[in-house]
């Protein structure tokens, strides 16, 4: 066979060629090994984000609702923690009033000037049980109502009338003061089998014997304010009376028709426990010691009185 003049004589299949003369080279910018079987997906395949191909949109397109997804289970855990974290504080609430503390509120002005009316007072429930009445110690109790309520009338508790089913839940777990209508707080003067004596006058009031100097009474009162008794304490009850005698309808105004202890005194377990300290409002609060000077020479109870 003669040789076509200016073309070279083939001499065989070009190595790159796989021996198929019309194969496609791509050159530089695409494999050489090209399979036409399935080409175009090939090309694609190996132009990547190169000429001719589209945008991958799929990771755009999923970004969207997995972020709302993972903020939506976001805003449901912290309102589960939430919901779990308020419950935990209303049961350790209840807990903590029902057996330890309790916060009352100060409806009148019978305890002047050691509590004044709208105060917030924190009640010990461990006394008395684990820690024993003291005399001196601040109390709170319910109404006795024996032989008539201790409350009625224009001595009702002054709270404020707040209500409402909100209200009365936080009052019951112990988050807001107890503003209950039957019950009150008075001192203790007279322990189980004392013999507490008041002459009426503008002397002081004795205890087995002893007179004792309260300090603790709203100036301008008198130990008894013309009130005169002469009784004995029964077992398991304590004499009580308020710090602003010329105010306090306590013990001395409750003991008739027996007028010897057994109807003023106040029942132990009618008292709610001890009041500890003030804690509302801010420039009140102080701490409810026991004035001990006040009954340091007291004597123990005879458990009669004298003639």
């Amino acid at each position: 066979m003669s040789q076509v003049p200016g073309r070279p004589e083939s001499t065989g299949p070009h190595p790159d060629r796989g021996g198929d003369p019309d194969a496609l080279s791509l050159g530089d910018g695409v494999d050489d090994a090209y399979d036409p079987r399935d080409g175009s997906a090939q090309l694609g395949t190996r132009l990547g984000n190169g000429a001719g191909s589209e945008p991958d949109l799929a990771d755009d397109t999923d970004d969207e609702p997995e972020d709302q997804r993972g903020f939506g289970a976001g805003l449901v855990a912290a309102l589960k923690e939430l919901v779990i974290v308020v419950v935990l504080a209303m049961v350790l609430s209840f807990v903590v009033k029902t057996w330890l503390f309790q916060a009352f509120y100060i409806p009148s002005g019978s305890m002047e000037n050691t509590l004044v009316k709208d105060d917030r007072v924190i009640v010990s429930k461990l006394t008395p049980g684990p820690f024993d009445l003291r005399r001196g110690d601040v109390v709170v109790f319910e109404d006795p109502a024996e032989p008539f309520p201790w409350l009625s009338g224009a001595l009702t508790n002054g709270a404020p009338d707040v209500g409402g089913p909100l209200h009365d839940l936080l009052v019951f777990v112990g988050l807001l003061p107890e503003d209950a209508e039957n019950h009150l707080i008075k001192r203790v003067i007279g322990l189980p089998g004392d013999h507490v004596v008041s002459e009426g006058g503008t002397g002081p009031i004795t205890i087995n014997g002893v007179a004792v100097n309260e300090t603790y009474l709203k100036p301008g009162d008198a130990p008894s304010e013309g009130k005169a008794f002469d009784i004995v304490v029964p077992p398991d009850h304590v004499w009580v009376m308020g710090d602003h005698r010329s105010d306090s309808s306590d013990s001395r105004y409750h003991d008739a028709p027996s007028n010897n202890g057994s109807d003023g005194s106040v029942p132990m377990d009618k008292i709610v426990g001890r009041a500890l300290f003030i804690v509302w409002p801010i420039d009140h609060v102080t701490w409810l010691g026991v004035p001990e000077r006040t009954f340091e020479t007291v004597p123990a109870p005879s458990g009669s009185p004298s003639s």
